[in-house]
């Protein structure tokens, strides 16, 4: 956590987590916005707010006060699993009620910080390893979606985006195989500024949206009006903040474990501080509920450079592109098979992550072995049906639609109920590779 690092290299690495994380941070707008009939104003305010509350959520987590914030190199980013309520409550009770919930919902989370705190005894390594899996198996459709260049589009898995996603993976490969330490910690960001550079020359970059964009302008708070509270809304997105916070602890002990920190219950419990406070300000500025990113986790063990100097930068950039509207729309004119290219690499580290984080648990035990298998599968199951439990009521729909809280969820039921016998081998029981003095020799 001490890596000493540049002002250049720092910029560098943050930059590259902002890439990583943009084209999910603009989706959810994206998506809600046209859910709810905005006009193209109201869209483009919605996503220089989500962009100026996603780097003020993610330096109170790299802030790590005595009160809240985890200490971690944590980028912080709109949650998918809020966008279905979101949209539910605005359809049915107004806009004004969705910013009401998401303050509630804080608010709830902050009074209640303590009691989520100590629910960290139920994340042992089976627990913890699993998650972390189930997130990087999640995210790796998504990836591969990108990869063809986005579903539905209409050019999904021509030739060029392929050339262009596999180019851009065929290069951060390349660069972690014959680089070591700055080219290296920065090779996706390299390769999207490749895979975008290559994509200009094909003619698949349209810098109008660019050209449109104005230089300057600060989001005001309460831009769609006052929040309303109804009871129905708040209680809905308080659950969706329970979910949250469940992927947010495996994220954060995979972060944990990658940067060798032992992370105690008031660090998680400042944590989550953190993230009522986010959505607080994600209601007060007419933007969303924020969690961990779990992108970012992948890119954090990619990197190498695990230092929370970067993830601060990260912040700031943020900040900044949420009032230059012009900069930030830079980041627009990505072509989604070049990030295709790039995040396919970061979600299959947080898989590499997760298995790493098994590697001292007992498979001996059937308990185990049926705690990981049921939860990656129907972890997985849920990602890739996403309308099996489609005849349930909405608010049971929140925990079990999104693969990442289904898989979670099932992996702390099954710990609680299995048998906890010999959860974790002892260190005499790991096996240890004894190399032939005469193999050494050759």
């Amino acid at each position: 956590m001490n890596q000493k690092t540049g002002i250049s290299k720092i910029f560098s690495l943050g930059l590259q987590h902002v890439l990583a994380m943009y084209a999910g941070a603009i989706l959810v707008p994206i998506i809600v916005g046209n859910a709810l009939k905005f006009s193209p104003e109201q869209q483009a305010f919605l996503i220089s707010v989500d962009l100026l509350t996603c780097g003020l959520a993610t330096l109170l987590q790299s802030w790590a006060s005595k009160w809240f914030g985890i200490g971690l190199p944590v980028v912080m980013g709109t949650s998918f699993v809020a966008v279905s309520p979101m949209i539910t409550i605005g359809t049915g009770y107004g806009i004004h009620a969705i910013y009401g919930a998401i303050i509630a919902a804080g608010l709830f989370i902050i009074l209640f910080s303590k009691v989520y705190g100590k629910l960290l005894k139920l994340f042992p390594p089976v627990v913890t390893g699993t998650v972390v899996m189930i997130i990087g198996l999640s995210l790796i459709p998504t990836g591969i979606n990108n990869m063809g260049g986005g579903q539905g589009s209409k050019d999904f898995g021509s030739p060029e985006n392929l050339l262009l996603s596999f180019g851009v993976l065929a290069l951060i490969l390349i660069m972690n195989r014959f680089f070591k330490g700055f080219l290296r910690a920065i090779s996706v960001l390299l390769g999207i500024i490749a895979g975008t550079i290559a994509a200009t020359v094909m003619g698949k970059v349209d810098f109008t949206v660019v050209a449109e964009a104005s230089w300057f302008r600060v989001p005001a708070p309460f831009y769609f009006g006052m929040p309303a509270f109804h009871i129905v809304p708040v209680i809905t997105m308080i659950i969706v903040g329970t979910v949250i916070l469940v992927e947010s602890t495996g994220a954060f002990l995979a972060l944990g474990e990658m940067t060798d920190r032992k992370l105690t219950g008031k660090d998680i419990t400042n944590g989550y501080r953190a993230e009522g406070i986010s959505f607080i300000l994600g209601g007060i500025f007419n933007a969303f509920p924020y969690s961990t990113f779990s992108q970012n986790v992948g890119l954090v063990q990619l990197a190498g450079i695990k230092t929370k100097k970067i993830t601060i930068a990260t912040g700031i950039i943020l900040i900044c592109l949420g009032v230059l509207p012009k900069i930030a729309a830079l980041a627009t004119i990505i072509p989604t098979a070049v990030f295709g290219g790039a995040t396919v690499v970061m979600f299959g580290m947080v898989v590499s992550s997760g298995i790493r984080m098994l590697r001292n648990v007992d498979f001996s035990e059937n308990s185990n072995l049926l705690i990981i298998a049921c939860s990656v599968s129907l972890g997985l199951g849920a990602t890739v049906v996403p309308d099996l439990f489609h005849v349930l009521p909405p608010m049971l729909r929140i925990l079990v639609n999104d693969g990442i809280i289904c898989g979670s969820l099932c992996a702390i039921i099954l710990n609680l109920l299995l048998p906890k016998k010999d959860r974790v081998r002892a260190p005499s029981d790991i096996p240890v590779r004894v190399v032939d003095p005469a193999l050494k020799e050759g």
